[in-house]
């Protein structure tokens, strides 16, 4: 089994002032710890709902508050749980996978996601019981 970093925050680039903005960048394998398969990002996610609920067998992303400000929660199969909270765009979260997470959305956030491999929907872990079972220490 391939070993992952735990989630951890990634600083990009942040280029500018404030009289003209800011422009972030990064390269292949600069920051991104991982070939980017996949891009998507969510918008206009109601404040009241939580989402994710899910983990991955491969998957690795790397989750940017775009815009707004996104609550993330990442579980770790030893149960090592952390709180991040996304609100500069120039700063993401890696989430490795076999990581348990849920992510709440201020009204305006938009999430913008790197992921490592295409979508495919035997890679999700889809109910909490699962993911405990699946990814339990071996005694």
């Amino acid at each position: 089994m391939a070993e992952f970093s735990n989630p951890h925050l990634i600083e990009f680039p942040k280029l500018g002032e404030p009289g003209i903005g800011y422009i972030s960048v990064t390269e292949q394998s600069q920051l991104v710890p991982f070939a980017v398969q996949r891009i998507f990002w969510t918008y206009y996610t109601p404040e009241s709902i939580v989402r994710g609920r899910h983990a991955h067998h491969r998957t690795e992303q790397v989750l940017i508050a775009a815009a707004g400000r996104i609550t993330v929660t990442t579980e770790l199969a030893d149960g090592t749980i952390e709180l991040f909270r996304l609100e500069d765009p120039h700063v993401g979260l890696y989430v490795p996978p076999q990581a348990w997470h849920t992510m709440q959305y201020s009204h305006s956030a938009v999430q913008l996601v790197f992921a490592s491999v295409p979508y495919q929907e035997a890679d999700y872990i889809r109910t909490y019981e699962d993911f405990k079972r699946i990814w339990a220490p071996q005694a």
